[in-house]
């Protein structure tokens, strides 16, 4: 939306046409962001901060976060549409301040630019996470208004994280949950919670081209 302003194409004045305008653009991007996905192309999402400061067998990095804030809500079970349903509403306006949270490029609503970002965050303790980029947090991201639904802090900290590709179905998490651990253990690196999925890609992607990861929390005290 910002980029259209810049080179003429959008001229927002406020009026109610404008809003309208608003609106179809943000759902037509998200729709083309979505269409692109399907074929693994995520380049526009942000992805929450990271260095690689170690690698292990089977590809597995062991990852350095930032401090990142998400809304969270809790979840019935893996492939829970209802907790992805409230996360989604949240993103679409159902925060204090009525702002669209864009999934794909900045959006400028009621005068402020967000965006969400990859990967979707699916705990074994039944939470769901979308993560919030760095712009919304620095500037305070909207408060839920819908119940169940909350932001939540995440200070920095390590991850244990093995990638892979394909359907994100139960049996094959469960699978690389098992490499994982059993590379953690090979290198005495002992983790602080248990794995977890984060997914990059709607579930309507081609299914070579997804990114899934399990992933570990890392004691803070660790190497």
């Amino acid at each position: 939306m910002e980029r259209l302003r810049e080179i003429g194409l959008v001229s927002v004045t406020p009026t109610s046409d404008a809003s309208l305008l608003d609106k179809f653009l943000y759902y037509l991007i998200t729709c083309l962001e979505s269409a692109l996905s399907v074929v693994g192309i995520r380049a526009t999402y942000e992805q929450p901060r990271y260095a690689v400061v170690g690698r292990l067998d089977r590809g597995v990095e062991i990852r350095a976060y930032e401090g990142r804030v998400a809304v969270e809500t809790a979840t019935k079970g893996q492939q829970d549409g209802e907790a992805f349903g409230r996360l989604f509403r949240y993103i679409t306006g159902a925060n204090r301040d009525g702002d669209r949270i864009a999934m794909t490029t900045p959006v400028e609503t009621k005068g402020r630019l967000i965006a969400m970002t990859v990967p979707v965050e699916q705990g074994a303790a039944g939470t769901m996470r979308f993560y919030l980029p760095h712009k919304v947090v620095e500037a305070g991201a909207p408060e839920p208004t819908e119940p169940g639904v909350r932001l939540v802090r995440i200070p920095p900290e390590r991850l244990a994280v093995l990638r892979f590709s394909g359907s994100a179905t139960p049996e094959a998490r469960e699978e690389q949950a098992r490499i994982l651990t059993e590379v953690l253990d090979k290198a005495s690196r002992k983790p602080a919670e248990p794995p977890f999925f984060m997914g990059y890609d709607p579930p309507f992607s081609i299914p070579f081209l997804r990114r899934n990861e399990m992933a570990v929390r890392l004691p803070s005290s660790g190497p």
